[in-house]
This record gives structure tokens, sequence and C-alpha cells, in this order.
């Protein structure tokens, strides 16, 4: 029989000199019978939410679901979305509206889907992430985490119109600060992990024995939950500190130059790579409960590129034209195809957290939002959002939403009255709305 522990367990161990503490998923040992609620005092699982942003929209015609409510198939450029439909929400026809403000390109789609209003003079809006932080990231280790995947610190987690919070660019920095040695203050200017440490020692090998006498006092399905937690710590810790590394010689080779801690930049294929990295991060970071809310930039609005090409995605989305066969911009399609897969790999690596009788996912909502519906224009009409995750049963998920016309903050709305926010009208002038989807809010 497995013993019961309380969820503050955490491995502790020494390494350098220095003390190091390993956080620990949610295993049944800390769960009720049901595997939905903590042992120690009955209290369900806690609620986690995150934003995902990427810039410039999709192909209007061929992203739009086929039909609404529960019965629906993907559209040409969400088909990636199949593998994950029951785990989603797809929300169509919604826009920004503008009233009196010019239109800022690039800018205005995403302040009202984020923030709920244009920003003016003297005006400012916090985003719905620091909103919700307010309610369940205050007594985690990190209120909330925040990362960009194409090498720049761009964020669009905003506490007002004039303090945002920063994004962290390297996967790298992002693991030492939350898995490895007992680290350097995080809100130091010039904080930087150090390549030497990871290189040589792992955070897990200086709590190897202790690993090892836990484990042997926890039931099979424990056993092997950890036994996966810990191989996948150990094969992110393997994956950095190879990036950390300079590569062994090779004759053969030319030496191309200084050696990074990792790829980063605009590149699809390192910009994706990076997005893996993160992903694994910080959905381990809330499984170990370091916190509770994420903000997760691809690549804003968007300088994504092709290897050994100086075209930007931005710049086709301008440039490239319609193929009158396809009927839509075939180049931009394929930077849209990486989005949306980059978005499902996200999902499923939360997804294959497991907790109890479900997995990390189903305590989770994650807000998909971008800047424009046709970004050939400009257009802020008919902007794509997802939810996905159910919130702890709060948020049903499997439904294809439309709202022809409706202001975009509805979702915004709704999201924040899922995560406990206490707010029942949300939004400015034109974008104010009182009206939730409360199809979808779960009981």
């Amino acid at each position: 029989m497995s013993k019961s522990y309380d969820r503050r367990n955490v491995l502790k161990g020494m390494m350098g000199g220095t003390a190091v503490t390993v956080g620990l998923p949610f295993l049944d040992c800390f769960l009720d019978t049901n595997g939905t609620a903590l042992a120690a005092n009955g209290n369900p699982l806690p609620i986690c939410f995150g934003t995902w942003f990427q810039g410039l929209g999709f192909n209007p015609g061929y992203w739009e679901p086929k039909g609404t409510g529960t019965k629906w198939e993907n559209n040409l450029q969400f088909k990636p979305l199949d593998a994950i439909k029951s785990k989603v929400n797809v929300f169509s026809g919604l826009k920004a509206h503008l009233d009196a403000s010019p239109l800022v390109p690039h800018g205005t789609g995403q302040m009202v889907s984020l923030s709920g209003g244009i920003s003016k003079a003297n005006e400012a809006f916090p985003s719905i992430d620091t909103l919700v932080a307010d309610q369940i990231g205050t007594r985690t280790r990190f209120r909330s985490l925040e990362v960009s995947c194409d090498g720049t610190p761009l964020s669009y987690s905003k506490r007002s119109g004039s303090s945002t919070n920063p994004s962290e660019m390297s996967p790298a920095a992002l693991y030492a600060r939350v898995f490895g040695p007992e680290f350097k203050d995080p809100n130091a200017a010039n904080f930087t992990p150090d390549p030497a440490i990871m290189a040589r020692r792992s955070a897990l090998s200086a709590v190897t024995d202790q690993r090892k006498s836990f484990m042997t006092d926890l039931g099979a399905s424990d056993k092997t939950r950890l036994d996966e937690y810990f191989t996948s710590l150990r094969e992110l810790e393997n994956q950095l500190d190879l990036m950390l590394q300079k590569p062994a010689p090779l004759e053969a080779c030319t030496v191309p130059g200084k050696v990074t801690e990792a790829t980063l930049g605009p590149v699809v294929e390192d910009c994706r790579q990076n997005h893996r990295l993160f992903a694994q991060i910080l959905a381990n970071a809330m499984a170990c409960g370091q916190t509770r809310v994420f903000n997760l930039n691809l690549a804003g609005s968007s300088n994504l590129r092709k290897p050994g090409s100086a075209m930007t995605y931005h710049m086709y989305t301008h440039e490239e034209a319609v193929d009158e066969k396809l009927g839509y911009q075939p180049t931009v399609a394929w930077f849209e195809d990486q989005v949306i897969k980059s978005f499902v790999e996200l999902v499923q690596i939360m997804d294959g957290i497991k907790e109890g009788q479900g997995t990390l996912l189903d305590r989770m909502l994650v807000l998909y939002a971008t800047d424009h519906g046709f970004a050939k224009f400009h257009s802020i009409e008919n902007i794509a959002m997802l939810t996905a995750g159910n919130a702890g049963g709060r948020l049903k998920s499997g439904y294809a939403i439309s709202a022809p016309g409706d202001t975009i903050t509805r979702i915004g709305l709704t999201v924040q009255q899922v995560m406990g926010v206490p707010v029942n009208v949300w939004g400015t002038e034109s974008n104010q709305t009182r009206k939730p989807f409360t199809e979808i809010i779960g009981a």
C-alpha cells in the first residue's frame, strides 16, 4: 500500500554547495479517491490559465468551422485541430469596434481582444492574464511566466498601458529559473543562467537518492506517473545541455562562429523548436505548482521567415497575391499551418501530463488570440479566437460558435467569469459587453 503524502512534499538536495529543490506533480497519493481533489484538505485541484498569441490571423473563408454547436467540422486551415477537436472551442464572426479611433495595424485587434478596449490618452487597460492572476496567481512562486519564441522579448501581458511584463526569450534561462538550482533573483535586469552548471550537472542529479527512496513508498500508478515526469524533465535537461555546449569538433567542418546557448530567432523551425521547449517547461511548471498563469507569444505580428529568405510572414500577407485557383495566399497559408500546428502541440503537451483520472489540460483554460481577420488589409472583422481546456469543469469544450458582428470582448468576459474574476461587464464603448457565451460555461 502506498503512503499518503502532503502536496507540499518536494525533493531536496545539494548541488555545488547550493540547495536544490525539485517540485512534484500531482500524484494519486496527493489526491482523493476520485483523483479530483487534494487529499489533505478536500479542495479541488487549482485551475490554471494561459494566453497564446500569434499575429496576422488566417485567410478568411478557409478557417471558419463548418457548422456550429457540437456538430461541426474544421475547415481547411484548421484541419490540424482535428487532433484536439474535443478539447477546444472555436469562435468565428467576432470583431473589434473602432468607434472614433484610428486603426492601429497589429495593435487595435490585440488590444481589444486581450485588454477590452482601445487605449487612448491617459487611459490604460490591464490585459486579461493580469486580471486572472490577481485571482489565482498570488500564492505561487511565480505570479505568471511570460515567454516569446522568436528571439524577441515581446509580450502582450500588461498591468497597465505603460507597464508590460517582459517575455523570457531563452528556454534555457526559463528552465534555470523554474527547475535549476536555487537561482539568482529572476527580477534582476541582467539575469543570466550559468551554462557551466546546467552542462555539468542537473537538478535531478542532486536528489537521486531521495528520489529513489520516495519512489519505493508509492503505488504502481504513481510510480509510473513520476517516472514519466522525471523522464520528461531529464529529456528537457539533455536538450538544453546540448544547446549550451560547443559541439564536438569535426575535421571536415569549418568553425561557423561563436556557438550560442540556443538558436533564437524568427526562422520557423527554430521558433517552433523553442516553442516546444517552452511548452514543456510551462506545463511542468504548472503541474508542480510553480505558477498558475502563463503568456506565450509565438511570433507577434510577425517576423517569421523561411530559412535563407529575407521575406517575412508579415511581408507575404501584404505582397503575396491571392491564388485564383486556390482562393487564398498559398505561402501565407503555409505559415498559418505552422502556427496552428504549434498551438496543437502546446495543447497535446498539457493533455499528456496525467493527474489522477484526468490531465493538466482538464484544469487549464488557454486563450488563443490574434490581431487581424484578414492581415492583407489589416481587417479587424471576423477575428479567429479559440479556447482549450476545461478549467476544472467550469468550461465546456468541443463547440464551434459563430457570432457575426459581435464584439470580440465577449470571449474575454466569458474567460474572466470562468476563472473567477468578479466581473459582469467588460470592455469600453462599443466593445463593452455584458454577454458571456453562457452555452459553454459549465456548472
